[in-house]
């Protein structure tokens, strides 16, 4: 399967999916520790793949996002941002609603 193939998968079969360095309990930089950090006091249940081990989507990822940085968080299917803005978006509260709002659309799929 291309690459490109594969990410659109993981976006499409994830309702909350975190591209990272590390995983949520062994967060390979601060970044990724801060966005995972974020995303577990939502309370709701995420998937995540590391980029460290999967080089190609390290590599692709940034062109098919059309965003630079990582992590990135994806919520029903579209890209929220990275770990300051998810930051930001949990402190005034959107991210919740946000991830409310995907669990609630996904669970009446």
């Amino acid at each position: 399967m291309d690459i490109i193939e594969t990410i659109k998968e993981q976006i499409a079969s994830n309702n909350i999916l975190l591209y990272m360095k590390g995983s949520p309990s062994v967060p390979q930089c601060g970044f990724s520790a801060k966005a995972s950090k974020v995303l577990m006091a939502c309370g709701e249940k995420f998937a995540y793949v590391d980029i460290l081990q999967n080089p190609e989507i390290r590599a692709n990822l940034p062109k098919y996002a059309n965003w630079p940085t990582f992590p990135q968080l994806w919520v029903g299917g579209n890209l929220v941002g990275g770990s300051d803005i998810i930051a930001d978006m949990f402190e005034n509260g959107e991210l919740q609603e946000m991830i409310k709002t995907a669990v609630a659309a996904k669970a009446d799929a």
